[in-house]
């Protein structure tokens, strides 16, 4: 029913028709602050805009437009909240039941008409009128002058015509602004849309919410830190609408799928779609439905995506349109044209309110329409599991495909189902491999490699095989095995099956495997030169593996090596040999991935970096939760080398928990220690202590040649965890260690991290290493060691501003602050002051507060006046300025003008700077 409100009636009120003037809102302060919680993320430009616009009197009418769920209704209940204290607001709330009837809306005020006069415009209007005026009178007599009327229109799609007309009368006599919320589809009515087309009115798109507007509503929500892959599914899962967003949310946590760990909202596994809420909001849509729309959509549920042809046949076009109409069903682009629900969680959820005897019914009544042969691979795999969900027999070649198709996008559950109604023992092994795959996706890798230890000889002859043999390695690997290890049983197992282990390709791949683990890039080379020049194009799957491994391995093998540019021409030559092998088991494009993007963050490209890994979620949304952990890693090892602590630290703790669920490529020790690092240094200490346990108890690999990188940052972290030297000694160590000497680009690491503790004696070893590693990282710090083994401030200077120059900034900053402390040492206090400004610039392009520094805290040091010092002292401790003063006996003013002055001496801008930058008695 369509009813007439003013602005805070209740609901029992706005059934009944009865209305009262603007004011505070009966449920107090309380309800309204929960209000705008709701309302204000991600739309607080398009509230701000219509209530300037109805300010203004710019328009006569605004229209927000937008699908069913976005957020009309709470952008309107803002701005009408906003706006009552300026205006009389009354509202009209739309329903598809009354759509046809004239007038029905505004039965509650006509009810005093003749029956003659009842259809009557000028009667309705007259009447309707005379309500506004009593209204709008009651107001003007508390506020002392006439107050504007806003009437604001709910789903304004489904008003009668002569309604639509009255509102566009009053409107344009000026007795009332309109706002009204509709759908674009089936839209406004004509007497509305007609003050649009004479541009009387103006009109407004509300989108669905962004990925970083979900990833605000998700963590406002749960009050607490939510790693990008859980934020990539909810905002793929909702398509960023806003009801269906909570209703995931709260079914999500309900069910303990999303759960809290260590301060962090992780996703255990696929979102549930049979939730109380979901579920509550998908049987009322289809109670709303017509008996022939709520078959459509269940048979389109079932199906999708499902040939609209087939389903115009089957229910009939009008259904289609209405359905479409409605915005519940999407369709495809594509040259033949495809449905499905507008969010596949919604398709989800409406299959598990379907029984089994209707579902069967259903796919009876299909039946004689459909030709799978015509149907998209998505499709078939639908109605293989739609066909043994009904208890149809489907072929085991049909459930191979579809299974493999299930596993490879993250359809565990249907993978492991059609792999299980395989039933040729021929097929077996194949099936296995499948169930593997979905094992593996859930972070099972001790079920996979069973099951793959058991099948994987067995399909040495066939194509797949070379996708089970990595897929078999990675699952050893994930569970701490080490690649020598496995190789060994590999080649025993390959003899007891009748295979020369010396032939076998088998054997070929967990070599390269193993030389990659030992940093050999030259054993890697020449394995490549044994395989020759082969066309992408007319590879076999062993041939296509082959290269496309050994090429991945190179690259990681030479970013050890320092020979950053070859590496990034080596991962990039893998990449034409990818398209042969997608789709099968193994991940072959996350495992290109990674290489290519240690390639690029140790030649110090962060922007390329940043683009090659934040696109990766985008285009493979399904296998975010699996992956997004380890991506997220090596964006924090990227931020971490650009100085960035802070950002790496939001970025690291998200991802060492995605990675404790789901831990594919075998980073978790990897990524362990580098928010171990990030937490020693921005001295959180109670995280620093949990991280560094997790780095110790993960004894495995430590992901694409990454284990003494990780060493190397845990011994850091440990040391600026506890002061004591055993960290620093362990990073020289590591440094001088056989396993790191023969690896230039590891070693520098190694000596930066040193630096970075204060180890200035090693500038000119510094400098003589970088210079052997390529790229513009190792080339910024060969710079900035040269300059500060030349222990000159005019050199510094300079060297800082190339540095800066160049977008190095973390190391333009200690070169300022070397700079500064000498020309203090000097005298030049003038000078020293300006390197001081220059250093503060980096700091607030870098987005970092202050830092400890080896230099950093020696230029202010002989600045300090004792006057100075124990005010300092006291602001550090918490006292406020009057609280000094009362101490220290002296004025307010005194110890604001001494704080000025050390600000300024120190190097800081805030008073909660003043501990980090105060030098050390």
């Amino acid at each position: 029913m369509i009813c007439l409100a003013s602005s805070n009636s209740s609901p029992a009120n706005s059934a009944s028709g009865n209305t009262s003037s603007h004011g505070a809102a009966s449920n107090g302060r309380g309800a309204k602050a929960d209000s705008e919680r709701r309302q204000l993320t991600g739309r607080r430009e398009a509230i701000e805009h219509v209530c300037t616009v109805i300010r203004s009197r710019a328009s006569q009418a605004v229209y927000l437009m937008a699908g069913p769920g976005v957020g009309k209704t709470s952008v309107t209940d803002a701005v009408r909240e906003k706006l009552s204290e300026e205006m009389t607001v009354l509202r009209v709330h739309g329903s598809a039941s009354l759509a046809k009837v004239p007038y029905g809306v505004l039965a509650p005020y006509t009810s005093g008409l003749a029956p003659e006069e009842a259809d009557s415009p000028v009667a309705v209007l007259r009447a309707v009128w005379a309500h506004f005026q009593e209204l709008r009178g009651s107001n003007d007599l508390k506020g002392g002058s006439e107050t504007p009327v806003l009437l604001v229109v709910d789903d304004a799609h489904h008003l009668d015509e002569a309604t639509a007309s009255m509102v566009v009368d009053m409107t344009s006599a000026g007795w009332a602004t309109v706002l009204a919320a509709g759908r674009p589809r089936p839209g406004l009515p004509q007497a509305l849309n007609q003050l649009w087309y004479d541009g009387l009115a103006e009109r407004i798109d509300l989108r669905p919410l962004n990925g970083e507007q979900v990833r605000e509503v998700v963590e406002h929500t749960l009050q607490g830190t939510v790693p990008v892959s859980t934020v990539q599914s909810l905002w793929s899962a909702s398509g960023g609408n806003p009801l269906l967003l909570d209703c995931l949310l709260g079914d999500a946590t309900a069910s303990r799928t999303l759960v809290q760990r260590n301060g962090i909202w992780v996703l255990l596994g696929p979102l549930p779609a049979d939730g109380p809420r979901l579920s509550d909001l998908v049987v009322k849509d289809l109670l709303r439905r017509t008996p022939e729309e709520q078959d459509a959509l269940k048979v389109i549920a079932l199906a999708e995506p499902v040939s609209r042809g087939l389903i115009e046949d089957v229910c009939g076009a009008g259904v289609v349109r209405s359905l479409l109409d409605n915005q519940v069903v999407s369709e495809s682009a594509a040259p033949h044209s495809e449905l499905r629900l507008t969010h596949a969680i919604l398709g989800e959820s409406m299959r598990q309110h379907v029984s089994v005897s209707r579902s069967l019914q259903l796919r009876q009544k299909l039946d004689a329409h459909l030709d799978a042969a015509a149907a998209s691979a998505e499709g078939r795999l639908r109605l293989v599991e739609w066909s043994l969900e009904c208890g149809l027999e489907v072929s085991d070649q049909d459930l191979l495909d579809a299974g493999l198709l299930a596993a490879t996008t993250f359809n565990n559950a249907g993978a492991r189902l059609m792999a299980g109604h395989v039933q040729a023992p021929e097929l077996q092994p194949l099936a296995l491999s499948i169930t593997a795959r979905a094992h593996f996706n859930e972070g099972k890798y001790r079920e996979a490699a069973e099951l793959l230890d058991s099948c994987w000889l067995d399909l040495a002859d066939r194509p797949e095989a070379p996708q089970v043999l990595m897929l078999r390695a990675s699952s050893h690997l994930a569970l701490g095995k080490s690649v020598p290890v496995l190789r060994a049983e590999s080649r025993r197992l390959l003899e007891e099956a009748g295979i020369e282990p010396a032939d076998a390709w088998q054997d070929r791949i967990l070599g390269l495997l193993e030389m990659a683990a030992a940093g050999d890039h030259e054993s890697i080379m020449g394995v490549i030169a044994e395989l020759g020049t082969t066309e992408p194009d007319n590879a076999s799957s062993v041939e296509a593996t082959q290269h496309a491994v050994a090429q991945a391995l190179l690259a990681q093998a030479l970013v050890a090596a320092g020979r950053s540019h070859q590496a990034h021409a080596a991962a990039a030559a893998a990449g034409p040999f990818l398209p042969a092998l997608s789709g099968g088991l193994y991940f072959f494009n996350e495992f290109v991935l990674t290489r290519l993007a240690l390639s690029t963050l140790a030649a110090g490209n962060w922007e390329s970096a940043e683009h090659e890994l934040s696109g990766y979620p985008a285009e493979r949304t399904e296998g975010a939760s699996t992956f997004g952990g380890g991506i997220q890693a090596l964006r924090g090892l990227g931020l971490l080398r650009q100085g960035q602590l802070e950002r790496a630290y939001q970025v690291l703790l998200p991802a060492v928990e995605a990675l404790r669920v789901n831990d594919p490529l075998q980073e978790f020790r990897f990524g362990s220690s580098l928010a171990f690092y990030a937490a020693a240094r921005l001295g959180d200490t109670a995280q620093a202590k949990r991280l560094e346990q997790d780095f110790i108890s993960a004894r495995h690999a430590s992901g694409p040649g990454c284990d003494a990188v990780a060493e190397a940052y845990a011994a850091a972290a440990a040391e600026y965890l506890d002061r004591k030297g055993s960290g620093l000694d362990r990073l020289r160590e590591l440094a001088g260690s056989e396993s790191v000497t023969g690896h230039p680009g590891t070693r520098m690491e190694c000596l930066i991290l040193c630096s970075d503790l204060g180890e200035r004696s090693l500038a000119q070893e510094l400098a003589a290493l970088a210079a052997t590693v390529e790229g513009r990282w190792a080339a910024g710090w060969r710079q900035l060691a040269q300059a500060w083994a030349s222990e000159n401030a005019d050199v510094l200077m300079d060297t800082a501003a190339a540095l800066e120059e160049a977008g190095l900034l973390n190391l333009a900053r200690e070169a300022y602050a070397r700079a500064g402390a000498l020309l203090d040492e000097a005298g030049e206090r003038r000078r020293a002051r300006q390197a001081i400004a220059h250093r503060e610039k980096c700091d607030q392009e870098l987005g970092e507060r202050f830092r400890e520094s080896p230099f950093v805290a020696s230029v202010p040091s002989v600045h300090l006046t004792r006057r100075e010092r124990d005010i300092v002292e006291l602001a550090v401790q918490g006292l406020s300025d009057r609280e000094i003063a009362q101490q220290l006996m002296v004025s307010v003013r005194t110890v604001e003008g001494h704080l000025y002055r050390s600000y300024v001496k120190l190097g800081v801008r805030r008073r909660d700077e003043l501990a980090l930058a105060l030098p050390k008695k």
